[in-house]
């Protein structure tokens, strides 16, 4: 157990009926609402679902207001890989998008983070700030060092959102150290505007609230874009050093623990 009150309870999935749980919420969000597809998607069952779904641990936001198995039971997921895990699964989850190799090669201790999301009912209430608090714990508990993982723009015309994505690129690129890169046969670039064309309170408010959570605590960006078609999404990878949080916002994301 992460958090518990009156309302919500904050753990990892510890059965498979908690998986099928986090999968419903996911293709509420990802297939439903956003329009994505996968080859592994159960329509039938409506879950969506991967084959690094085992190897993952999976944090669930739960509204114990609501009965066990209903739509609204688990409504926050996020899904959570360290460096451990990723050596039984043969690779990261987004190794199929992006070369990795920088940060593989810096002997940090590594966590990849994916799928998130949050029911629509439940947007703009604690839930994002709860699941990014049992993030925190997560990583104080493992001593993860580095964070990434991939957060998306809905759609796949660049040219809608040119001015973000270039803002990204000039303003918040990962030192090259330690800088993933979309493989060449996928790779889309983001460097779509000069710097001194760009709107950057613009730009801001047209990304998804996920990386300007990411770039708010000191995050960075990887070079270039992935398209991803089966998923109508355009991804952007986002790479977090825990070591450079500010110590205002680690306060806010560990909610006063240290480790």
């Amino acid at each position: 157990m992460i958090f518990e009150d009156a309302k919500f309870e904050l753990r990892l999935a510890q059965s498979r009926a908690d998986l099928h749980a986090a999968q419903r919420l996911r293709y509420e969000v990802f297939i439903q609402e956003l329009g994505g597809d996968g080859p592994l998607v159960d329509h039938d069952a409506r879950l969506e679902k991967d084959g690094f779904d085992d190897f993952f641990d999976h944090l669930l936001l739960i509204d114990k207001t609501e009965p066990e198995g209903s739509d609204k039971h688990v409504v926050g997921v996020y899904r959570l890989l360290r460096g451990d895990m990723a050596e039984k699964a043969g690779r990261f989850y987004s190794e199929d998008e992006y070369d990795l190799s920088a940060i593989k090669s810096s002997g940090r201790r590594l966590m990849e983070l994916g799928r998130s999301c949050v029911h629509p009912d439940y947007r703009g209430s604690r839930a994002m700030y709860l699941l990014w608090n049992g993030l925190g714990a997560y990583v104080l508990e493992h001593g993860i060092e580095v964070m990434f993982g991939v957060a998306s723009f809905h759609g796949t015309d660049i040219n809608a959102i040119r001015e973000p994505l270039a803002c990204l690129h000039h303003f918040h690129l990962a030192p090259e150290e330690m800088r993933a890169r979309v493989l060449e046969p996928h790779f889309q670039t983001m460097d779509l505007l000069p710097a001194d064309r760009i709107d950057r309170r613009a730009a801001a408010r047209a990304m998804p609230t996920l990386i300007k959570a990411y770039l708010r605590l000191g995050g960075y960006v990887g070079e270039g874009a992935f398209i991803d078609h089966s998923f109508n999404t355009t991804d952007v990878f986002l790479l977090m050093d825990t070591q450079n949080i500010s110590e205002k916002n680690r306060t806010l994301y560990t909610k006063g623990r240290h480790g």
